[in-house]
């Protein structure tokens, strides 16, 4: 995600300190950065697109005079990464200064708000409404904390937001919902930032700020505050001891741990996806002849699932096609009434931009759906979806893949609206499932790790591993597989445990451990047959299946329960719980979760 930074110095320049934070704060990928400082009542912002050091040879971000100031590292979710769209955003007057780290859901009817008050929008992002909503209060005289309130109030999503006034030039105004942004103190000053790494070179005595909390940073130290009611707060310090390499992954001993634990608020982020956005994308979908889902590595697993999610939902017949293959297998029925929905992370991925051009050429209707905008993706789909991740630093995907099948199910849900093949009931009772399936995950992850990586350790020597799965869950299957054969380098197969009889299970001996992926959906009393045609040829069983299904426990070896959803939300739920095996696999094997041999983050050549 963004990367804030916010300082009030009690003397010397902010500029250089709020450069030396970003630049601890790069690890955590980016697009473009600014910096916005105060000086004899004056707000001075310089930004720009590009890396830290080049935009600071470009424009001198150390040279802003003052002794407070914010700063800001743009990973784009809203516009593409250009200098307009660049943090610190102003507002009409000048006058206040915003940088903000998350998603803001409703930004588009604030937006329309304030633009027909007569503020002027300069840029394309959710973000620089914030600053229109502190400057309609302005007139009010309320004071600048209070008018940040008052703007904070109306948002609803995440934020991770710090301000400043030219009004009063001796603060910064700084607040959370969701988004990570802690506070620090010196002999210097005080400070807040997303992330400790960032703050480590000023002071170690830390205070994290909670959801739906704000804080006023001035010379003498800060006030805490919930934004809801405005009552104080007292909490104390924490003294850091972590190294800087440890900080950045905030006390996790891998990126690829963060990452999984990052994932309630990377389901959250694309829960937010604009419905108008997705009404766009759906109406495309609907007017062509037939759909094309393409994506390589996991993102083709996600295009599998989707097969299932869109037939489930909005009874559309959709081709899943590993990128590479699409030509071979497609190209001389691709045309214009075709539809290509192709998926691809980075929005880089050499194959799944071969494949797009090709359709291009055939006259195709190509949507992308990524996590980078500004990539050669977004500039080449007709319409195309961000997933609102935030950077992935681990090579293996974890929340880019759950945060795909996330956007997808919507998709899919609006897609069956448009084509009437969903009740208004059953509408409402998906999007209810689906909301809390946030939430879900982060009790899945907090109740279920310790028994995963006792499993993990469990099966470390294991050579050999198996996944099954039936329906949807045959997809979750061999994503799991290809997490722990990307991770452990240990040989694996998946199968539908349908087909499993049909060859596979000529592998099966005694002590090989199968792993059964078994939601208690249609298909899960052929799973339990699966598992007792596997036990009978002396397989371990590993079971991964939802809470409380006792019968399937019983049968299996060992097991890990998965939190209740409707089947066809299964994969993102139990795709958590299988990269916690894999990680925690990798871990019992010595080996580097985060840098998995042979793998690069994004395949950009052939």
């Amino acid at each position: 995600m963004c990367g804030i930074v916010g300082c009030v110095l009690r003397g010397g320049a902010a500029a250089p300190l709020i450069y030396q934070a970003l630049k601890r704060l790069e690890y955590r990928g980016y697009d473009s950065a600014g910096v916005a400082t105060i000086s004899d009542g004056v707000i001075h912002v310089r930004k720009d697109v590009g890396k830290v050091d080049e935009i600071q040879e470009r424009v001198d971000l150390q040279g802003l005079p003052g002794s407070v100031g914010v700063g800001h590292t743009r990973w784009a979710t809203h516009g593409a990464p250009s200098k307009e769209n660049a943090h610190p955003h102003l507002d009409c007057a000048g006058s206040v200064a915003v940088v903000h780290n998350g998603v803001i859901e409703n930004f588009s009817e604030l937006k329309k708000e304030v633009v027909d008050e007569g503020h002027v929008y300069r840029s394309r992002t959710d973000s620089e409404v914030i600053a229109h909503l502190i400057e309609r209060e302005t007139p009010r005289k309320v004071g600048f904390y209070t008018a940040v309130v008052r703007a904070l109030r109306r948002l609803e999503g995440s934020y991770a937001v710090a301000a400043i006034s030219a009004e009063e030039p001796g603060k910064v105004v700084c607040a959370r919902s969701e988004s990570p942004l802690i506070l620090g103190v010196s002999d210097e000053g005080v400070f807040c930032a997303s992330d400790i790494p960032a703050l480590l070179p000023f002071t170690r005595r830390v205070v994290p700020l909670r959801n739906g909390e704000i804080s006023v940073l001035e010379p003498e130290g800060f006030d805490l505050r919930r934004i809801e009611d405005d009552s104080p707060l007292r909490r104390d310090f924490t003294v850091v001891e972590w190294s800087v390499e440890a900080a950045e992954k905030q006390g996790y001993p891998h990126f690829m741990l963060k990452e999984i634990h990052e994932q309630p608020l990377s389901l959250r982020n694309a829960l937010r996806i604009q419905e108008s956005y997705l009404s766009l994308v759906a109406t495309l979908m609907d007017r062509g002849r037939e759909t094309f889902l393409l994506g390589a590595g996991t993102s083709y697993h996600a295009c599998l699932a989707a097969s299932y999610v869109f037939s489930r939902l909005a009874r559309l017949v959709t081709y899943p096609v590993v990128a590479s293959e699409f030509v071979e297998r497609y190209g001389d029925s691709v045309g214009v009434d075709s539809v290509v929905l192709a998926l691809s992370q980075s929005g880089e991925t050499y194959d799944v931009l071969r494949a797009v051009d090709y359709a291009r050429m055939k006259a195709a209707t190509v949507i992308g759906l990524t996590n980078t905008v500004g990539s050669t993706l977004t500039r080449v789909a007709r319409a195309y979806l961000v997933q609102q991740s935030g950077p992935e630093i681990g090579v293996a995907a974890t929340k880019t893949f759950t945060a795909q099948l996330m956007v997808l199910t919507q998709l899919a849900l609006t897609l069956g609206k448009i084509r009437g093949k969903l009740s208004q009931d059953e509408m409402d009772e998906l999007k209810g499932r689906l909301r809390e399936v946030p939430s879900l995950a982060e009790t899945l992850i907090e109740g279920g790790e310790g028994k995963i990586k006792e499993l993990a350790w469990k099966y470390a020597a294991a050579g050999f591993f198996m996944f099954l799965g039936r329906g949807i869950s045959s997809v979750t299957a061999l994503e799991g597989r290809l997490k722990l054969m990307e991770l452990t380098y240990v040989p694996s197969l998946s199968y539908p445990a349908g087909e499993s009889k049909h060859g596979p299970i000529s592998v099966v001996e005694k002590g090989v451990p199968v792993v059964f992926i078994s939601p208690r959906d249609d298909t899960r009393r052929d799973v339990l047959n699966s598992m007792m045609e596997m036990k009978a040829r002396g397989a371990r069983v590993i079971a991964f299946c939802e809470e409380g299904d006792e019968e399937l426990i019983q049968s299996a070896d060992d097991h890990v329960e998965i939190p209740s959803v409707p089947g066809i939300l299964s994969p993102i739920l139990y795709a958590v719980a299988l990269q916690l095996f894999a990680y925690y696999s990798a871990v019992a094997r010595g080996l580097d979760p985060d840098k998995p041999r042979n793998l690069a983050k994004s395949v950009t050549v052939p």
